[in-house]
């Protein structure tokens, strides 16, 4: 059976090179994702600045969720805080005082950005300002003059020094707190590696000064005395901290105290690998499903002839099984080097879309490979085991009788497949319009549409011989003698049509469907922050600060309703407990009393805003309902650093999905945050004040201030716009790769079914067609696949779209430009009149001959 297996494949070139490249890209794709998972789980990031401390002591950023129960029969969730957890400096004798250290080093970090010479433009990067003692963690080692030794003296790191062409002696212009100021490059230091933020050293009395929590530390580095034991010594740490919300770290864990956000991007990973992996994987199943069907079906004759002499159904099977395994492991193989260097490529491009940030290490390993090889291989068993069952059941005469004019084509099998997946994209729908939430939404969108796609595949026989008597009519009245003999082809040709019309369906279905729900969502998110926006103007900081007096000198300025300053978090309600709370916790928004409460009175549903001082809270109306909390209650809250605080209710706020989010008095939010301080002031316009007269007025009463910079409404709504725009390319980018993979198999099925009709090329020359005419008639055949697939394709997409954008807008019609549906339908044309058209005119190439009408 093997030999038969082999020579089978020999002369069969065609449908096993495509069959090979459909399970190749798969293979490739599949294996890109799984790298991506794996570097999600595993979230190595690498240490830095710290890399030359053998043990890092930094505070806990994981926070124990109570969600239901009581006592010990508690359930808990984990969540990650939002903000830097810090640790006292005091913290520094207790770990000296174990046996084995040889002495402790604190580190800080603080918004300070280099602008260059005196006056000069802003460096691109982005630079942290850092206590010089710490330097020694890295290590940064001076290549150039001295260490700071007082205030105003400052040390570059080289890459720093290099973009403004700074010089031991030289003059710099810093933002830091307080303002911008003139500093002193006294030395130039480097660390030997890449860090991924430019340093500037301080010396230790400025930056004690400068850094924004005074008496706390972001770390801690600890060197060893020689002889002693890491794992030892780092158990003794532990155990000497356990009481202090400090974790001890060692390895590639050192690396979460430098980027503490930098592990949520792990589970961003972990969301889009799984989303775009398992559409990846339905995808290929569907893709190597068709074209290897389609290759059996092109084998009539040769499967009746088996059957005729004596072959059985089981060995049939077993043939067509070991041809699609060989096809299927020859694929996989060739697709792991390249499907290595896709995943590297797809991580360099989340990272270089500012998504993730790249102190990630990617993980490519063992596991997404077998994931990967299981997937292909699995994909072409499974077209195997379809395609045999249609060429097993066949009696040899029908088959013999089949190759002529196929006719049978919906089985109780196929009848049961697709009213099945039907009825799964129905109930994926229901989840996606109740659902509405980015990632958790796509993740139940695209596979319902891969589900619908998948009912109208096993209904495209049908379909297509019915929408193939709809345009008989007007192909044989506008396309003259070639539309004429273009349609008799289609009319009798309906079964071998409906293969070429499934891969145009299911491209041209996944890219409307993918461009037009990511354009939807970037809409309905620009709307949403629109409505929610009580702006008209912004007051920012190139310093990371606002002075504290600078709000009461806005509120001050001509035409300014109210003025506020503008602080975000995230927190979690410890005391009473919210039975729904997850590890997204409570938004948090820090305000000005007296300025929301002239400017926002509107959102209040009771209680006073103005009431916003000290330790209180207004709370989203639901929020309160749940908690069963009104105004006069106290609330526990575990804040984004880890501090616990009670607070008092003071108002209920009406709130949509969009602006769920709980005011606190921003003095006392922000010390609890990673900035430690405001960096906007948000201004609210008195009614008929003009935009402009509001910016002029606010430039005159606060342009004397070091770093701060007035702009309007659209810069808040351009900020926001740019973050969900990344996220957005991250979609199209994966997306893409989809789509790409769908149009080679589409580009695969045309050439295989228009290579398959040599004989009936020739029959038409012998019998008077020229060259010409049949070029024409198939590229008026091509134009109708073509309309029929995105005919079909467009109501795939939009079985979801419609219903998703009623769900998430006011209209039925999803949000995006038309050329992207023009462009995807020009797109689907062009390749399958090429696809068509290149293998008709190879095939014409040769002069017919009655040898050409022999059988295969």
């Amino acid at each position: 059976m093997l030999t038969l297996v082999v020579r089978t494949l020999r002369y069969r070139t065609g449908g096993f090179i495509a069959t090979l490249v459909s399970v190749f890209v798969g293979t490739a794709v599949m294996l890109a994702c799984g790298g991506l998972m794996e570097t999600g789980i595993r979230t190595v990031i690498p240490p830095q600045r710290l890399a030359a401390a053998p043990i890092v002591v930094a505070g806990n950023q994981h926070y124990d969720l109570p969600t239901v129960g009581h006592g010990e029969d508690a359930d808990h969730e984990t969540a990650t805080l939002s903000e830097r957890v810090r640790l006292g400096a005091g913290l520094a004798s207790t770990i000296s005082g174990v046996p084995g250290v040889a002495h402790v080093v604190p580190d800080v970090s603080f918004h300070a950005e280099v602008l260059g010479g005196q006056g000069g433009p802003s460096v691109p990067g982005t630079q942290a300002g850092h206590s010089w003692v710490s330097a020694e963690l890295a290590p940064y080692r001076l290549t150039e003059g001295a260490a700071p030794a007082r205030e105003g003296e400052v040390v570059l790191d080289s890459a720093t020094a290099a973009r403004i062409g700074a010089h031991a002696g030289a003059k710099t212009d810093i933002a830091v707190r307080g303002g911008v100021h003139s500093y002193q490059v006294t030395g130039i230091a480097d660390a030997g590696r890449r860090m991924a933020a430019d340093a500037v050293f301080f010396s230790p009395a400025e930056a004690a000064g400068l850094q924004s929590a005074a008496g706390q530390v972001d770390a801690f580095g600890v060197q060893l005395a020689p002889g002693a034991d890491v794992a030892a010594v780092n158990a003794q740490i532990a155990t000497a901290v356990r009481d202090q919300r400090a974790v001890t770290l060692t390895g590639d864990a050192r690396g979460s105290a430098e980027f503490a956000k930098a592990a949520g991007d792990g589970e961003l990973l972990i969301i889009l690998a799984a989303v775009f992996g398992g559409l990846a994987a339905q995808v290929a199943m569907f893709v190597v499903a068709s074209t290897l069907t389609l290759s059996v079906q092109q084998r009539r004759r040769e499967v009746a002839m088996l059957r005729a002499i004596g072959a059985t159904p089981r060995q049939l099977s077993r043939m067509i099984t070991g041809e699609a395994m060989i096809i299927g492991a020859l694929g996989t193989a060739l697709a792991i080097f390249p499907g290595v260097l896709l995943g590297n490529w797809l991580f360099g491009r989340l990272t270089g879309f500012g998504v993730i940030q790249p102190v990630l290490k990617f993980e490519q390993g063992f596991y997404p490979v077998v994931a990967a090889a299981i997937v292909g291989l699995s994909s072409a068993w499974g077209a195997a085991f379809v395609a045999a069952r249609y060429a097993g059941r066949t009696r040899p005469v029908e088959a013999m009788r089949e190759t002529a004019i196929p006719t049978r084509w919906l089985t109780p099998t196929r009848l049961w497949l697709g009213v099945s997946s039907l009825i799964g994209a129905v109930a994926l729908a229901y989840l996606t319009i109740t659902v509405v939430d980015g990632p958790l939404a796509a993740s139940t969108a695209g596979p319902a549409v891969t589900l619908v796609a998948t009912a109208v595949a096993l209904f495209a026989p049908g379909l297509t011989k019915l929408l193939v008597g709809v345009l008989r009519r007007p192909i044989r009245a506008f396309g003259g003698l070639p539309g004429y003999l273009a349609s008799l082809n289609a009319r009798a040709r309906w079964m071998p049509m409906a293969g070429a019309v499934t891969p145009i369906m299911l491209a041209t279905g996944l890219a409307i469907f993918m461009l037009y729900f990511q354009t939807t969502e970037v809409a309905v998110a620009e709307k949403q922050y629109s409505d929610s926006l009580l702006a008209d103007a912004v007051v920012t900081s190139a310093t990371g600060d606002l002075p504290p007096d600078l709000v009461a000198k806005v509120q001050q300025a001509p035409g300014v309703a109210g003025a506020t300053a503008f602080v975000t978090s995230k927190g979690y309600n410890e005391k009473p407990s919210d039975a729904t709370q997850d590890e997204d916790g409570v938004d948090l928004t820090g305000v000005t009393a007296a300025g929301v409460a002239k400017a926002w009175g509107s959102i209040v549903a009771s209680g006073q805003l103005d009431a916003l001082r000290g330790n209180t809270i207004a709370l989203p109306a639901d929020l309160a309902q749940r908690l069963g909390v009104g105004v006069g209650a106290k609330v526990a809250m575990r804040l984004g650093d880890g501090s616990q605080v009670t607070l008092d209710v003071v108002a209920t706020l009406r709130t949509t999905a969009a602006s769920a989010s709980a005011l606190m008095p921003a003095d006392t939010l922000a010390p609890h945050t990673a900035a430690g301080a405001a960096d906007r002031i948000l201004v609210m316009a008195q009614p008929g004040t003009a935009e402009g007269d509001l910016l002029t007025s606010l430039r005159g009463r606060v342009g004397d201030v070091d770093g701060v910079q007035v702009a309007g409404r659209e810069a808040l709504t351009k900020a926001f716009l740019a973050e969900v725009q990344a996220n957005a390319w991250v979609n199209y980018l994966i997306v893409g790769l989809l789509l790409v993979y769908a149009a080679i198999s589409m580009v695969n099925t045309l050439v295989m079914a228009t290579a398959d009709r040599r004989r009936e090329f020739g029959l038409q020359r012998l019998i008077g067609s020229t060259r010409g005419q049949v070029m024409r008639m198939m590229a008026v055949e091509a134009g109708v696949v073509a309309a029929i697939g995105v005919f079909l394709g467009t109501l795939v997409a939009a079985s979801m779209l419609v219903p998703f954008s009623a769900a998430v807008s006011d209209s039925l019609f999803p949000s995006g430009p038309l050329w992207i549906y023009l462009l995807i339908l020009g797109l689907a044309v062009v390749l399958t009149v090429v696809a068509t058209c290149a293998p008709t005119w190879f095939t014409l190439r040769t002069r017919p001959s009655p040898s050409t009408l022999a059988p295969e």
